[in-house]
Formats: C-alpha cells, structure tokens, sequence
C-alpha cells in the first residue's frame, strides 16, 4: 500500500489564499481578486451585493476605486500582480502612462512604446485590471469608441469615458 505525500510536501513555497470583494460603482459590480498583498484581477460584473474583505490589498483597491468614481482619484497606485511576460509589461505601462481624461489611439500608442496597433488590441482584449490600466482611453483610428472587454463592452467604455470628461459648464 502507498501512502500518499501531505499535501504540504507538494509544495517547495508557500501557497496563498485567493481572496475576494466588490463594490456597487456606476457601471455595475466591480470585483477584485487577490492576495493579502497584491491585486490578481478586477472584473466589471452585472449584478450582485458588495462584498468586504480583509485582504489590505483589496481593501486598498476598492478605496481607490471608490475614490475614481468618487472624482478624488486620477492615478492609481496598487500592487498588481506582474505581467506574465517582459513584453506584456511594457504594454501594460504604456496603457497606464495614458492619463486621465485623456485618449490615445491604438496607432499612436503602438508608436510611442514601439509596438504594433494589434498588439495593443491584444493586450486591452486580455487586460486583467480594467479601469485600473485604463484601457478603455484607447480608441480606434478617426477617433473610434472600438471595443472593450470589460463589464458591457463598448458601453462601459463610454461611460468611463464619460466620466473622466471634465465637468462643468454653465449653471
């Protein structure tokens, strides 16, 4: 009879729980998953309750979320977890360096960073932070909406559009 290994013995590191929360934001449900110390992935839902945690890092990112749509926030500043490839990287960073308020096209950005305008598509397409790594400032040629893989789509992408659009006018 062969005894199976504890389950710790399969592990050389330590392994850490996934935890989750969402908060109510004006495009619908935001949830975040992570760790205790770093943002894993954000995703814009239809429906369903807020959830608290206890998780700092996820704590930290519902603030912050609630503080963008709040209009005290314009940058972000959270752990998020590491892109998976050097390249990745550089993408990611190039769709961050994109500011509030502001659009950039997919064929500006892939000029600026060195890059091509589908791979930019591919990396908004697989973006795991949505409204953090503000893909939804990125438009098509002619100035576009184009799509967007979070939340509604193309909708969602307008209304955080809208939102970032300065306010004002005349009483």
């Amino acid at each position: 009879m062969t005894l199976e290994r504890p389950i710790g013995a399969l592990h050389s590191k330590a392994m850490y729980a996934r935890d989750a929360a969402s908060i109510a934001t004006p495009i619908g449900l935001v949830r975040v998953t992570g760790t205790a110390d770093r943002i894993d992935s954000i995703e814009i839902v239809a429906s369903g309750d807020a959830v608290p945690t206890d998780a700092p890092a996820i704590r930290e990112a519902l603030r912050q979320i609630e503080a963008y749509f709040a209009r005290r926030l314009t940058a972000f500043d959270l752990p998020l977890a590491p892109s998976p490839t050097d390249r990745g990287a550089v993408l990611r960073q190039g769709i961050v360096d994109i500011g509030y308020g502001q659009t950039a096209s997919y064929g500006a950005l892939a000029t600026a960073i060195r890059s091509s305008p589908r791979a930019i598509g591919q990396a908004c397409a697989r973006n795991p932070f949505p409204i953090i790594v503000p893909c939804h400032r990125i438009l098509g040629a002619g100035g576009r909406l184009g799509a967007y893989s979070a939340g509604n789509g193309p909708i969602t992408k307008s209304r955080l559009l809208d939102h970032e659009r300065p306010q004002g006018g005349l009483l």
